[in-house]
């Protein structure tokens, strides 16, 4: 038996379309700020997301980005199997939240935190770490004021000293919680904080002075042996406590790998915090970061929330109360990778970077800023600016899918303009070799554009007998690039 539906109108035709691209969703727009007064098929709302994301760049290809862009297809399942779990309801998922305190020992032994045999340590997890600069930040806030009025003085006027080169995370928490922030500026040449510069600038209103592991602009690791050293003697001098605290933002999950030898953290006695975010090489998708601090002691008890939520007590310190399944993610790559695991992806890294640096060596066209010891990124500048600018160079590599930032530097190096190429773990050997042919043709493409305008900027200026010699360069010109055009059409 064969049964027949007759559509009678273009909705009930809509039901015998299969498709999303034959219904009316195709052709009418929803709308944007407000909420549509009907529902529609789950398919035309996949399809009309999913279309409107292909103008999105695409990840692998962002070398702008230090977050984490890929991981293991096993991980991916976990992240799934756990994404309706709220963390923080503690009496609920216990084991999640075991896994987080797990986490936290690990990074913090990674760390040399001074942990006993019987202790376990002192940290949270944060949505990153802008959350956890803030709340270490807060912390050293607090335990700034508890001295000053214990000692009768005023607390009304606190300040923190950092680089120029610092995260904007860093002005946020100065801003939003009304700390002083006080810069040591940039100079060419030396794109990170001066250590002595940082200390001549201590005062006794001083909460902490912040050091990068890794700064974004150059990748560069900041001097915190030196820092320690300098503050132990102004503090001895003075009679004052400034500590420090390490922004690992980057280079919390690849120095200890690379150079377990280098002394920037627990191992100084002035680090009372350090922050690391796992959604960079940590190798977790975003977004999850940590903080860890030296004892209990460096976490003011006033700060530690108690409340009776769901059902149990539950101690929290955090800005952000909801927290989704990278704490398993985080946990799942700490055991499925251990040190060796770390230092090998860490090793690769660094030697793209060499291979990437190697390329752009060879142009002769750029300076590298970036050093080799530190977060495996490439940071350069053009030697001579003169025709095109890196800020040109960035934008053309867009064509080829390729995002990479141009920038200026702070203050006071705002007059260097940097293109900054980030190697993560899934940048390969033969990305970077694609890059860097698409690199070199850019520069071609950029000098013959310059040669070229400046033959009709010539031609033009000779009068009318040489506005046809103007048209004439502009025709060989084009002669001259379709002839070298090998594939594609226009």
């Amino acid at each position: 038996m064969v049964v027949t539906v007759a559509a009678t109108g273009p909705d009930t035709a809509e039901t015998l379309h299969s498709t999303t691209f034959a219904s009316r969703y195709v052709r009418d727009q929803l709308p944007r700020y407000r909420m549509p007064e009907n529902s529609i098929p789950k398919e035309a709302a996949y399809q009309i997301i999913s279309d409107e994301l292909m103008l999105d760049g695409n990840p692998r290809l962002n070398l702008a980005s230090f977050v984490t862009t890929w991981m293991e297809p096993e991980c991916g399942k976990l992240i799934m199997d756990s994404v309706n779990k709220n963390y923080v309801d503690m009496d609920e998922y216990p084991v999640t939240t075991e896994l987080q305190d797990r986490c936290v020992n690990m990074i913090a032994h990674l760390f040399n935190a001074p942990i006993g045999e019987d202790e376990t340590a002192i940290g949270v997890s944060t949505v990153g770490s802008s959350e956890a600069i803030m709340l270490a930040g807060l912390a050293f806030k607090r335990k700034w004021a508890n001295k000053m009025k214990e000692q009768g003085k005023p607390c009304d006027k606190p300040n923190i000293v950092t680089g120029a080169n610092v995260q904007v995370c860093w002005e946020k928490f100065a801003r939003y919680f009304e700390v002083e922030l006080k810069e040591v500026k940039l100079t060419e040449g030396y794109y990170v904080m001066d250590p002595k510069k940082a200390v001549e600038m201590v005062d006794e209103n001083t909460i902490c002075v912040a050091a990068i592991l890794g700064s974004t602009l150059t990748g560069e690791y900041e001097d915190v042996k030196l820092l320690n050293d300098l503050l132990v003697e102004k503090n001895k001098e003075t009679g004052w406590n400034v500590p420090i605290h390490v922004d690992a933002a980057s280079g919390g999950f690849i120095a200890p790998f690379l150079q377990p030898e280098l002394e920037w953290d627990f191992r100084l006695p002035l680090v009372k915090s350090i922050n690391v975010s796992g959604h960079k090489y940590g190798l977790v998708y975003p977004g999850v970061g940590w903080v860890i601090w030296r004892s209990k002691d460096d976490l003011p008890e006033e700060l530690i929330f108690h409340i009776n939520y769901l059902g149990a007590d539950q101690p929290t310190f955090t800005l952000n109360f909801s927290k989704g399944q990278q704490i398993i993610a985080q946990y799942y790559q700490l055991i499925r990778l251990g040190f060796e695991g770390y230092k090998h992806i860490m090793e690769n890294c660094k030697l793209n970077a060499a291979v990437l640096k190697e390329g752009i060596d060879a142009t002769g066209r750029f300076d590298v800023l970036s050093k080799a010891d530190g977060v495996p990124l490439v940071a350069i500048r053009l030697k001579d600016s003169t025709n095109f600018s890196v800020f040109d160079i960035s934008e053309n590599l867009r064509r080829f899918g390729w995002i990479v930032p141009a920038y200026t530097m702070p203050a006071d190096a705002e007059h260097v303009a940097v293109l900054r190429i980030v190697i993560r773990e899934d940048f390969n050997r033969s990305l970077a070799q694609r890059l860097l042919a698409d690199i070199n043709k850019i520069i071609g493409e950029l000098d013959a554009h310059a040669v070229h305008a400046i033959k009709l900027s010539t031609a033009a200026a000779g009068g009318d007998g040489a506005s046809k010699s103007a048209v004439d360069a502009a025709t060989e010109a084009f002669k001259d690039l379709a002839g070298k055009k090998k594939a594609g059409v226009c």
